[in-house]
């Protein structure tokens, strides 16, 4: 039962990221991007990591697409690209994704059949707290400096709007 769920969950969040893809508009690309979130919840429920499917559901399919749903609705979506610019974001995304699929393509095969010391229930708040201020502490600090930055970055380029 397990495996078809998997599989179930995994057919959709493909079929949805496939939608994100081939939908022109911005609001089915939302939806889409709830759909595919909420089923890798699904996946994390399977994985017996009920804390971070909780979270993914809550926070990414819950919070932040209504955010970016309301961001959507506000601006003004029609006018698009103009034709002499719509080309080199194409060009610059093909490039990143094939940059990404070789890194990812390089991973599989320098770690194949290593196993990271995980804890029993990996999902649980109290192993999760404990590998991110023990194991990833590092990257959890610069994450948040990098927050920190981003957040202050928001806030400049927000009073150089209200000034002008």
């Amino acid at each position: 039962m397990g495996l078809f769920l998997f599989i179930l969950l995994a057919l959709i969040a493909i079929i949805f990221s496939l939608g994100l893809i081939f939908f022109r508009n911005q609001v089915y690309n939302a939806l889409c991007l709830i759909v595919t979130l909420s089923s890798l919840g699904g996946i994390f429920a399977l994985l017996e990591a009920p804390f971070i499917a909780v979270v993914q559901i809550i926070i990414y399919a819950g919070a932040i697409m209504v955010l970016f749903i309301f961001v959507i609705m506000t601006i003004n979506l029609k006018q698009g690209w103009p034709p002499e610019k719509r080309k080199w974001p194409v060009r610059l995304a093909v490039v990143i994704g094939f940059i990404l699929f070789l890194e990812l393509l390089w991973a599989i095969l320098k770690f194949k059949g290593v196993v990271s010391p995980l804890p029993a229930q990996p999902g649980t708040p109290e192993n999760l707290g404990e590998l991110l201020f023990s194991t990833f502490i590092y990257p959890f600090e610069i994450t948040s400096v990098l927050i920190v930055a981003a957040l202050v970055g928001a806030v400049v380029l927000g009073k150089k709007r209200d000034q002008e």
